[in-house]
């Protein structure tokens, strides 16, 4: 009996992360309160140190490991890369506000890098058993982070929820993939997709598997009807678990819809788009018309990333590679807004104070010009005004479902983009018209200020120079795809 050693190249990043938190969890037993800040320095050197192994090694070439469970090609490469950048802006923005609440712990770092590597892990996946257990990483290391606040009982009312939605949002794509092994006789992406395209597939249960494939991935990405967790979750959690909630794992999401949708299930196109095109309108009408009832911005921008998913569906539901390019590059634009703005509210807090309602945002022009102007910037991209990051990403999303002949999902599109941008022009409104409530200075550490600064700029460079991104993106898709 022999064993083959599988080639380890593909996965050096994720075996350096683990290592590294590992590493992190045990020295963090000996580090006292007074030198926490070390955990924070050894867990952003971990990030780095990941991100060097997924530059130094890309290829360019699909690559598979273990069997063919495990994928790295460079659609994979692009998007763990900016996961981990997210999850350093993330850490970067949110360790004031974590030193005032009693949060920047040990766990809380080790957390965040649990749920990185389930992100990498989804990324990578080409077989559904490894696909569902970087998902079951991702989930439960994102349910420990929104209870992390103990003594709150609105965060750990947010976890409860997340925690029985998300388990049964687990079980019907489970159901599903078990139902789609059934018919194919693979849990291997490519054997599954062979099997479908020989017909050797029962087309009845192939469907019925397909319906519950879709319920689990809507879950996860957050769009209607399956959207009831993201305001609780986005209000009760912590204000920097919001911030990582709403941005690394819709990376993951994006990756899972493309790996299993795209990549498994690509002949039953005919399929899953109507089922798409169902869900993206009402995510769009639901997100948007519910936005503008909100006076809490985390619930607001909450029902905004609801309607930011519906266009991002919008992508793939077109089919076409340039389809799937313009939704990675509108899940990107959307994680660096998102960043933006949940950045900003941190920046505005303080202790004792969470600057969550819309009405302390109330002139915030004249308390302080910079930061009103930078929010401004990330609300005129979330809008989707030119020029901005986020009318680039509506434009090329809306252009392939031109392309695809679906005009009227178009029409439809654009006429509730006009209805979100009015909840976006009323912060702008209440920052450079109203009379300030909170009178307070707004005191941030000076890396919090300059990266804020470079991610509003960022922002606003990409609307100005977006085509090297969509390049990227579209390279990452055709080389990944070929592969």
């Amino acid at each position: 009996m022999t064993f083959a050693t599988p080639n380890l190249v593909p996965v050096y990043p994720e075996m350096f992360l683990l290592a590294a938190l590992s590493a992190i969890l045990i020295a963090d037993l000996f580090v006292s309160e007074a030198h926490r800040f070390l955990t924070y320095a050894y867990t952003q050197l971990a990030l780095v140190g990941t991100a060097g192994f997924l530059v130094l090694g890309a290829t360019g070439v699909p690559l598979t490991t273990f069997g063919g469970m495990f994928v790295d090609d460079p659609m994979g490469r692009t998007l763990k890369l900016v996961a981990v950048l997210a999850v350093a802006l993330m850490l970067a923005y949110s360790r004031s506000y974590n030193q005032q609440r009693g949060l920047f712990r040990g766990e809380f770092h080790v957390l965040i890098l649990f749920a990185l590597l389930g992100i990498m892990v989804m990324v990578s996946a080409n077989h559904f058993l490894v696909l569902y257990l970087g998902l079951e990483l991702l989930s439960l290391s994102m349910c420990a982070l929104i209870a992390l606040q103990r003594d709150s009982a609105q965060s750990t009312e947010a976890a409860m929820k997340y925690f029985v939605l998300a388990a049964l949002a687990s079980g019907l794509l489970l159901y599903g993939l078990s139902m789609l092994y059934g018919a194919t006789g693979s849990l291997q992406m490519g054997l599954v997709a062979n099997a479908i395209l020989s017909g050797s597939a029962d087309p009845a249960i192939l469907v019925f598997g397909l319906v519950f494939v879709v319920a689990g991935l809507a879950f996860k990405l957050g769009v209607v009807p399956f959207h009831m967790w993201v305001p609780d979750v986005y209000e009760g959690a912590p204000t920097a678990v919001t911030l990582f909630v709403s941005t690394a794992p819709k990376i993951a999401a994006f990756a899972f819809f493309m790996r299993l949708l795209v990549g498994a299930l690509g002949s039953l196109v005919s399929d899953w788009q109507s089922m798409l095109i169902i869900v993206s309108v009402l995510s769009m009408l639901v997100g948007n018309v519910t936005a503008i009832a909100q006076t809490n911005i985390k619930r607001m921008l909450a029902y905004s990333t609801i309607s930011h998913m519906g266009f991002l569906l919008l992508g793939i539901l077109s089919g076409s590679l340039g389809g799937f390019a313009a939704a990675m590059f509108y899940v990107v634009a959307y994680v660096l807004m998102s960043l933006g703005a949940f950045g900003i509210i941190l920046l505005l807090g303080r202790e004792g104070f969470e600057a969550d309602q819309l009405d302390d945002f109330k002139g915030l022009n004249k308390r302080n010009p910079w930061v009103a102007f930078l929010m401004l910037l990330i609300m005129i991209s979330m809008a989707g005004v030119p020029v901005s990051v986020g009318f680039f990403a509506k434009l090329s999303v809306l252009s392939a479902v031109l392309d695809a002949g679906m005009t009227w999902l178009v029409v439809v599109a654009v006429l509730m983009s006009l209805i979100g941008a009015f909840y976006y022009l009323r912060v702008i409104k209440l920052m450079y018209m109203d009379e300030p409530e909170d009178t307070a200075p707004i005191v941030a550490e000076a890396d919090h200020r300059i990266l804020i600064g470079l991610n509003a700029l960022a922002v606003l460079v990409l609307g100005i120079l977006p085509q090297p991104l969509i390049d990227l993106c579209l390279a990452s898709i055709t080389q990944s795809m070929r592969g």
